[in-house]
């Protein structure tokens, strides 16, 4: 009926909910996975941003030369911070469109493509990979929120 809620079970019984539940929470645990690796990166090279993070390794002059910045850590921190910037837009614009009644197909294809693009950029910052391994699996991901949005705007157009 229109103007009620769905109900939660008629969520879970929904192929393309059940599909973004999964591919989210493989994209989230993959983006919580960059902050372990930020702070292994800044324990093994010993740069830090605050001073309290220097107590085991000194105390007053002899830690403030831990508190710096490091090349990989900023590397892992800036693929952390892409994430962040391309990860939650999805999460907002891929709820929308699972419950805009998209063919499961189509939406198993948006959301395996966005997850895998995440995977290949992250691979691609670490390593590095050469330009434009990265740029175009960001690329590939963006072009998958945008096409998801078209859809939700397309179905729903209340502008």
């Amino acid at each position: 009926r229109s103007g009620e809620m769905a109900k939660l079970t008629q969520l879970i019984d929904n192929e393309v909910f059940r599909a973004y539940a999964t591919y989210t929470t493989i994209v989230l645990l993959k983006m919580m996975l960059m902050s372990l690796m930020t702070a292994y990166f800044r324990i093994t090279r010993k740069a830090f941003a605050n001073p309290e993070d220097t107590v085991s390794f000194g105390k007053g002059e002899s830690a403030k030369k831990y508190l710096r910045t490091d090349q990989d850590v900023e590397r892992v921190r800036r693929g952390h911070l892409n994430d962040l910037e391309n990860i939650v837009p999805f999460l907002g614009i891929g709820l929308l469109y699972a419950l805009s009644g998209p063919e499961v197909s189509t939406a198993l294809l948006h959301f395996r493509i966005f997850v895998g693009a995440r995977i290949v950029h992250t691979f691609a910052y670490m390593i590095p990979l050469p330009q434009p391994s990265r740029g175009l699996s960001w690329a590939a991901g963006y072009a998958v929120t945008i096409s998801m949005a078209y859809k939700v705007l397309k179905t729903a157009l209340y502008l």
